[in-house]
């Protein structure tokens, strides 16, 4: 393993006072605007400075396919990965329609699709491989694959050119690998970790149990890196790493749905400090998601029952950000407005 986890030093407490003591002292009761009050203290934590700025917004869709659908864990077949690829490149998948209208960018990230996708403008080129294998029968990566996923998925994410990058992802049979990353890592049931990701009827839903279960038992991993190896996909591997080289170079980065916060499960048991410097855009109607954030101690900015992934939630999330920075930093204070130094 060649990745080396960036280190999280604890975030100040002296600028935790500060920007406090900055935003309670604002023309405003301390505390009426309520959670927006802490989002904007934690932006000027993550940032270092008492007036935090985000202004571009960038979303990184991480793309890639699974061999756990061999097995039928999802409803869709594989194909469809490439096919959503295509869209989102056409400016025509939701998450296009909702970045368009949060003003987000959004770039699409080949990890490992299964299929040779033609450039574009909007899709960075990072794949490792054509998909990972069934990770029913075998480990789903080598260590070399996973190292390779960090490695590109921290670049990838440090160099993008945004103050604030969300994290999706789109990979059929992703829900799949992402239950079984929860089971180990959150600790949970399996059981409770499996919900019906694109859609599954009943049948569905009983198949996809029984290739989880079998998957489970095959490998009995605790790590996070190697849990991730046996179970993870390419996509998954390289949004862990995404979360731990935006965040190691000052970036906010926002947390999507179910598969992305099993991402950043991977990545902040990875990397112990890293928690405090992630922002979870949304509660998931995906079954599991709730614990899965109770094992992280997040709470969510906004709950929409939504469950489609792809960065959709931390698209609608990121004007959250620019207004939080924005009272931070431009609101008047209240000695301002009772001296009259505002002018007219």
């Amino acid at each position: 393993m060649t990745f080396t986890l960036p280190d999280f030093p604890p975030l100040d407490p002296q600028l935790a006072a500060r920007l406090r003591d900055r935003i309670d002292g604002k023309a405003k009761p301390p505390g009426s605007l309520g959670r927006l009050e802490d989002l904007a203290v934690q932006i000027g934590l993550v940032q270092g400075t008492e007036t935090p700025r985000v202004e571009r917004v960038q979303a990184l869709v991480f793309a890639g396919d699974h061999g756990l659908n061999q097995d039928g864990v999802s409803a869709y077949p594989s194909a469809v990965t490439a096919a959503m690829v295509a869209t989102f490149l056409a400016g025509r998948a939701s998450v296009n329609a909702l970045a368009q209208a949060c003003g987000v960018e959004v770039r699409v990230v080949d990890a490992g699709v299964d299929a040779d996708l033609a450039a574009h403008p909007g899709l960075i080129e990072a794949k490792v491989r054509r998909g990972t294998r069934n990770a029913a029968a075998e480990p789903a990566m080598t260590v070399g694959e996973v190292d390779l996923a960090l490695q590109r998925g921290a670049r990838i994410a440090a160099e993008a050119p945004a103050d604030a990058l969300v994290i999706g992802e789109m990979g059929i049979g992703n829900s799949a690998s992402a239950a079984l990353l929860m089971c180990r890592l959150a600790p949970a049931p399996l059981d409770e970790c499996i919900g019906a990701g694109a859609g599954h009827d009943a049948e569905g839903m009983a198949r996809k149990r029984a290739v989880l279960a079998r998957a489970a038992a095959r490998s009995d991993a605790a790590g996070p890196l190697e849990v991730l190896r046996q179970f993870g996909g390419l996509e998954i591997a390289m949004m862990a790493g995404a979360f731990l080289g935006g965040a190691a170079a000052g970036k906010l980065m926002l947390v999507d749905g179910f598969i992305s916060t099993a991402a950043a499960l991977v990545a902040v048991r990875a990397g112990p400090g890293l928690a405090p410097r992630l922002v979870f855009a949304h509660a998931s109607a995906e079954r599991g998601h709730r614990t899965l954030l109770a094992a992280l101690d997040a709470r969510p900015l906004i709950d929409l029952s939504m469950r489609l992934g792809e960065g959709t939630g931390g698209v609608l999330a990121a004007p959250m950000l620019r207004a939080a920075a924005r009272l931070m930093s431009e609101t008047a204070s209240l000695d301002d407005v009772l001296s009259g130094r505002l002018g007219s």
